[in-house]
């Protein structure tokens, strides 16, 4: 199969996926065209403007399959460049720009929210990362439907689910293979030393810093002995409450920043015990992911789309309109997870099903599909 694969706003995780696919497919022809994650409403709008000239011959190459990331504005780029109205064509969904907490949002999404409903009915598939996913992007679509003037036709949400599908973003299971531990804390077996905490959120405000300030101080008044590492990319502008944690818990953390190595990463994941998110704008949660299939037992809020792939025994309350009672319930099924872990042993959840040997028959099916059907045309 040949494939072109558009990815207008390379962010790390989309750059994960992307390589998760080619080697999923290693047999396949790639042609991937990428462009830097920086100047949002720019990539949104400028995508198309840029490749259809910049990259045009590479455009009118033949191609079995064309792989898009919601960020292309593909009804443009089809319009611009005909022949790739001919070229079956998926969009992935990583993230959805109606989902997002608009008071933080440093410019308006309405572009961004049309574009991807554009691009949506350009492709012939969409392929969202979570059922959540999927959900808010849909209810997100009717409810700007209804806020339109006029002459706004019925049934576009509905149409879109018909020609919906969720595949989340895989790990690798390879990379689970054990590694030197690399816990920058205490050491020995884990009854006798600090509980080993881990928060794998980016530095910002979508990732829940304030309920991860909440929570550790209802730990401090519980007396839990445990030690903290935080990974994640850290920005220019992130917000003060990570600054306000390095300065108050400095004598818990063992690591506060982003881990440049991938073993030394992964080395990590695999010396802790417990991974915890506080997240409140989250469409998968790979990097929890990662970590549970580490072996870290995980500590996630009941929201977004952690109910599709952790039990309820490793969910806390989400409360968002009452953030204390919500650090309450986070700190004591922490103490509770702890305790049953002294007791009786860690039960790790079964994340085997996002594995990449796991998820690639799914992604074939659904990419032959399209392809097949594009042909039949």
């Amino acid at each position: 199969m040949n494939v072109l694969m558009l990815s207008a706003y390379a962010a790390q995780s989309h750059v994960h996926w992307q390589q998760s696919l080619q080697t999923m497919f290693a047999q396949w022809e790639w042609r991937v065209l990428s462009l830097p994650p920086r100047h949002f409403s720019w990539r949104v709008r400028g995508n198309a403007l840029f490749w259809s000239i910049a990259e045009r011959d590479t455009l009118e190459q033949p191609y079995d399959l064309m792989i898009a990331t919601s960020m292309v504005d593909l009804a443009t780029l089809r319009g611009l460049v005909p022949r790739l109205a001919r070229v079956p064509t998926i969009v992935y969904f990583h993230e959805n720009q109606f989902e997002y907490p608009q008071d933080q949002q440093k410019h308006s999404l309405l572009e961004a929210q049309m574009t991807s409903i554009y691009s949506a009915l350009a492709a012939d598939h969409i392929v969202f990362n979570s059922g959540y996913n999927r959900d808010t992007f849909l209810s997100g679509c009717s409810a700007l439907m209804k806020k339109l003037p006029d002459r706004v036709p019925s049934g576009v949400a509905r149409m879109l689910r018909e020609r919906a599908t969720v595949l989340p973003v895989p790990f690798d299971s390879h990379d689970n293979e054990r590694a030197e531990p690399l816990w920058p804390g205490a050491s020995g077996r884990s009854i006798k030393r600090p509980l080993r905490l881990l928060w794998v959120g980016r530095f910002e405000h979508d990732k829940g810093g304030e309920g991860l300030l909440r929570i550790l101080r209802r730990l401090e008044t519980a007396s839990l002995d445990y030690e903290l590492a935080m990974t994640g990319q850290q920005f220019r502008r992130s917000p003060a409450v990570f600054s306000e944690i390095r300065s108050l818990f400095g004598h818990r953390l063992v690591q506060f920043g982003y881990v440049d190595g991938i073993k030394e990463y992964r080395a990590l994941l695999q010396s802790a015990d417990v991974v915890l998110s506080t997240a409140i704008h989250e469409f998968q949660g790979l990097a929890v992911l990662e970590a549970v299939a580490h072996q870290c037992l995980p500590i996630v809020p009941d929201r977004l789309a952690y109910p599709e792939i952790y039990p309820a025994l490793y969910r806390y309350e989400s409360c968002p309109d009452d953030p204390d009672r919500e650090a309450d319930a986070a700190a004591i099924l922490m103490q509770r997870m702890v305790g049953q872990q002294l007791e009786r042993g860690a039960h790790y959840p079964d994340v085997s099903a996002f594995e990449l040997g796991a998820m690639a028959p799914r992604y074939e099916k659904v990419f032959r599909q399209v392809a097949v059907a594009g042909d039949s045309q």
